[in-house]
């Protein structure tokens, strides 16, 4: 139920239960957090991009939890590790994009919001309907989603429950960083994949680490780990690789070590 592909240093994981509308039981949540253990383990992956199968009636990434099995196993949708959906409480250092055509409701927005960087096409919504069934957004989206939009908009989704946050609107508040037109947020999450693949990968990682961490915390916390992180770079061989393609004007081969 969950496909993995990597072409060159892109990995591509696609949640593939197109008859539940891609919706998470506990078969995706093995698959997902398998998927990322292969990406953590794999040298050559250094970026991932999470998509959902098209379905007979068109895209969508994922309807949130299967609320069948839910009704008969309410835990059975996430992993120790990985939490719902086996991903969004999982810790992992590579950074994941995520592809969002259709739409991405409950907790499929709350796998979004778990993800570093979001393309969606213009046909995508979000919304976290949960107060609908007598339910929470518990996947992360109470928190995550006043992080990424400012905390009336959030507020609102929450509260209101709305299946139609369009994609256009999540865009201009910056939870999605590329808008395409449908069917092509696939490619264009692949095209933004390769771009952080001209970087350095254990620099990209470590960058992704300290804004992870140190976003919310003092300045003070966030000089020592900058620090700590450029020092760590300053050991690698991709550091001499770095210098020496500046200054022979050629691009770098990076090695990730």
């Amino acid at each position: 139920m969950v496909e993995y592909e990597r072409d060159g240093h892109i990995a591509v994981i696609t949640i593939n239960r197109p008859d539940a509308r891609n919706a998470v039981n506990g078969d995706v949540a093995r698959g997902v957090e398998a998927a990322v253990d292969r990406l953590e383990s794999d040298d050559d992956a250094w970026v991932a991009v999470l998509t959902g199968a098209r379905t007979d009636k068109g895209y969508i990434f994922c309807a949130g939890a299967d609320l069948k099995a839910m009704s008969s196993d309410p835990g059975g949708m996430a992993t120790a590790r990985g939490g719902f959906a086996g991903f969004v409480q999982r810790e992992r250092t590579k950074p994941v994009i995520a592809a969002v055509d259709g739409p991405a409701l409950a907790g499929g927005t709350e796998i979004v919001l778990a993800c570093d960087l979001v393309v969606a096409s213009r046909t995508a919504v979000f919304g976290v309907p949960e107060v609908k069934r007598n339910l929470v957004a518990a996947a992360g989206g109470l928190f995550r989603l006043p992080r990424k939009l400012p905390r009336n908009i959030a507020m609102e989704l929450v509260l209101t429950g709305r299946l139609d946050f369009p994609a256009e609107r999540a865009h201009h508040f910056g939870l999605v960083n590329e808008l395409c037109e449908e069917g092509e947020a696939l490619s264009t999450a692949t095209a933004l994949a390769a771009r952080v693949c001209e970087n350095a990968p254990l620099a990209v990682r470590e960058s992704r680490r300290v804004v992870i961490e140190a976003t919310d915390e003092p300045d003070d916390v966030g000089w020592k780990m900058s620090n700590e992180a450029i020092m760590k770079m300053f050991g690698t061989e991709d550091f001499n690789e770095g210098i020496a393609a500046f200054i022979e004007k050629r691009a770098p081969e990076w090695k990730g070590r």
